[in-house]
């Protein structure tokens, strides 16, 4: 299924649960946080706000607003400091949605055995102690998660519903760099829109595990700003024609982005 579709089952679900809680009738417990898997610029982040914004609608949640960290963020740097670091970053997002991003590092092997392991735990009890005022999202590449969640059997029966978000395709990414170039008041010659949709060829051949989708787009899209800039330097007063049109010249390749 897509993420959309997944999503949007999950809302239902919780929205069901919320209306027979409110009839008096019983409600099934189905665990609330999430796993989101897959590669960098996926989109994963932004599903994650959405997802505060709507329960926060749907009366689930209280602000529905969104806390982000990492699994490096959760660990501090001396023993017995990591649990009152852990606590403090859930307390802060109470009532909200606590989004954990590259989760994994919790039981990398540069977070230390021990400290990993208390954020883990301490994060645990504090789902546990708050299940009805938070939402957790960890987040992460699938192999890594997988790691991750079979480490305890806390996390494994706490985050029973995974999304997992693919790579954008050739075409995704062309109409995310047409978005933007929309929002920007940009608008692509017919040769650029070639020349973009090559690029985009180019990068999805030769991707690897660490390719950024959406981030790769927008780092191509900055460095065609630069090149158009740079074009238009020569021109003593450019119209608004000359300000808005991006050429084939203006697109980058390959070999000039970090991507």
């Amino acid at each position: 299924a897509s993420v959309k579709r997944q999503v949007q089952d999950m809302v239902h679900l919780m929205k069901n649960r919320k209306d027979r809680e409110r009839a008096g009738l019983p409600v099934v417990e189905m665990g609330q946080h999430l796993v989101f898997t897959g590669n960098p610029g996926t989109g994963k982040t932004t599903v994650a706000r959405i997802i505060g914004e709507i329960y926060r609608d749907l009366g689930i949640l209280k602000k529905g607003h969104f806390v982000e960290t990492d699994g490096r963020g959760l660990i501090a740097e001396y023993v017995g400091q990591t649990a009152e670091k852990t606590r403090a970053v859930v307390k802060e997002a109470l009532d909200g949605v606590l989004f954990i991003d590259e989760a994994y590092a919790l039981i990398g092997k540069d977070s230390g055995w021990d400290y990993g392991h208390e954020a883990v735990a301490t994060l645990i009890k504090m789902m546990e102690d708050n299940r009805d005022r938070l939402v957790v999202i960890i987040a992460g590449y699938t192999d890594e998660m997988e790691r991750l969640l079979s480490s305890n059997p806390g996390m494994k029966s706490r985050f029973k519903t995974r999304i997992e978000f693919p790579d954008y395709s050739v075409e995704e990414l062309a109409q995310i760099f047409e978005h933007l170039c929309r929002e920007h008041a940009y608008e692509m010659t017919g040769e650029a829109r070639q020349c973009a949709l090559d690029l985009f060829s180019d990068m999805y051949r030769n991707k690897d595990r660490h390719f950024g989708n959406g981030r790769s787009v927008r780092n191509a899209f900055d460095r065609a700003v630069m090149n158009h800039a740079r074009r238009l330097a020569a021109l003593k007063k450019p119209s608004k024609r000359d300000l808005t049109r991006l050429h084939f010249r203006d697109i980058p390749g390959l070999v000039d982005l970090e991507w």
